[in-house]
């Protein structure tokens, strides 16, 4: 990737609502041709869609929990069982597969500790292979991006 590359997907991913001539003038290029490298980025996967990120914090009374899964086995058939059965789970906000202690970190936002024992008791511990669960509440976001 090329610099105008690369500075098409820093704008976009601070601002994906930014209009294709601002995001031409910012980049250095004609408008015509960030429209066709954006369309390239896009057809490539690259970019892969635009959405709303909602700061959890604008969501009167929602904690962040940050979960910490292990697994008992870390066999490509018991990743692939984890990893569907997570993605149905409406409550994990983001999952990502980790290196290092945990096999998996869980991104969940709750109301309160209530919330975080029915979503604990009905959709983590059921998730296939689990060993073991580790839960952290957030305090509060130090870098926001």
């Amino acid at each position: 990737m090329d610099r105008a590359t690369e500075a098409i997907l820093r704008h976009l991913s601070q601002d994906g609502r930014m209009t294709n001539a601002d995001l031409a003038q910012r980049v250095g290029l004609s408008p015509s041709a960030c429209l066709r490298r954006v369309r390239q980025l896009e057809q490539a996967g690259v970019i892969r869609g635009y959405r709303a990120i909602i700061d959890e914090r604008g969501r009167e009374g929602t904690t962040i929990v940050i979960v910490r899964i292990t697994l008992e086995r870390q066999t490509e058939e018991c990743l692939r069982r984890f990893e569907a059965r997570v993605r149905t789970c409406p409550d994990v906000r983001q999952c990502y597969l980790m290196t290092g202690d945990a096999d998996y970190l869980l991104h969940v936002a709750v109301r309160d500790a209530a919330d975080y024992e029915r979503i604990h008791n009905e959709e983590l511990s059921r998730l296939p292979g689990v060993a073991q669960i580790q839960s952290n509440f957030a305090i509060r976001p130090v870098v926001w991006r």
